[in-house]
């Protein structure tokens, strides 16, 4: 895991420890700026890489795909495919591109949804799911088709957790234990949802989509990474 991957996933968590722990004024717009400069370096290495156009493309397509994924599944909160679609480009084409699919997802369908503050929260928790797909996917870890499946269960609950620590930071006053136990606990029926929607979305599209993926990948000389 290169060193800009490694800040940027434990900046975010060790500054909202320490913006708890000390009671800090102004939480919410503090937490903003940490999750901001958690996003930059996997931008700013992403950028360094000055690839050609072509192997941009897979990105923009499925982050339209699940862009448009998300808008299709509107009126069902919390039953959607995005984070199925984004873990499917992560184990095809890498962590860095699957950062950016899920980075650029939030960001793209909150053009419909709304933007706010929890964007970058969103572009964060998509991102890293998509991450940590691509890495595990590069060391091994889903030779076996239901272990895609068990990673995309846990990781809606990775992604409502970090969502759930914004509606903290935001919100609860003053930040407490048991405040912060009880909407995470209220979120749990929800992540629950997410979780279930993810695998129902995983198991008809990991096969086929990761053998086509595989396919162009190949056949166009695309990298990943």
């Amino acid at each position: 895991m290169h060193l800009p991957a490694i800040f940027s996933l434990l900046f975010l968590p060790v500054s909202l420890l320490l913006l708890a722990y000390y009671q800090v004024e102004q939480t919410a717009l503090l937490s903003f700026l940490a999750v901001i400069i958690a996003l930059l370096p996997f931008f700013v290495s992403f950028e360094r890489r000055k690839w050609q156009v072509r192997n941009l493309l897979p990105i923009v397509v499925m982050t339209a795909l699940a862009t448009a994924g998300r808008l299709l599944f509107a009126a069902a909160p919390n039953f959607k495919p995005v984070l199925s679609i984004i873990i499917v480009t992560a184990i095809s084409f890498g962590p860095a591109s699957g950062f950016m699919t899920g980075a650029l997802t939030a960001l793209a369908s909150n053009l419909f949804f709304g933007q706010g503050p929890w964007t970058p929260w969103q572009m964060y928790a998509f991102g890293l799911v998509a991450y940590l797909a691509g890495v595990l996917q590069q060391k091994a870890f889903f030779k076996r088709p239901l272990f895609v499946y068990i990673y995309g269960f846990l990781s809606a609950f990775l992604y409502g957790i970090i969502l759930d620590t914004w509606h903290v930071i935001s919100f609860l006053r003053p930040v407490t234990w048991q405040g912060a136990l009880l909407i995470y606990g209220q979120g749990a029926i929800f992540n629950l949802l997410l979780a279930i929607a993810t695998v129902v979305f995983l198991i008809p599209i990991r096969a086929p989509w990761t053998r086509q993926l595989d396919r162009i990948k190949q056949k166009f000389g695309l990298m990943g990474g």
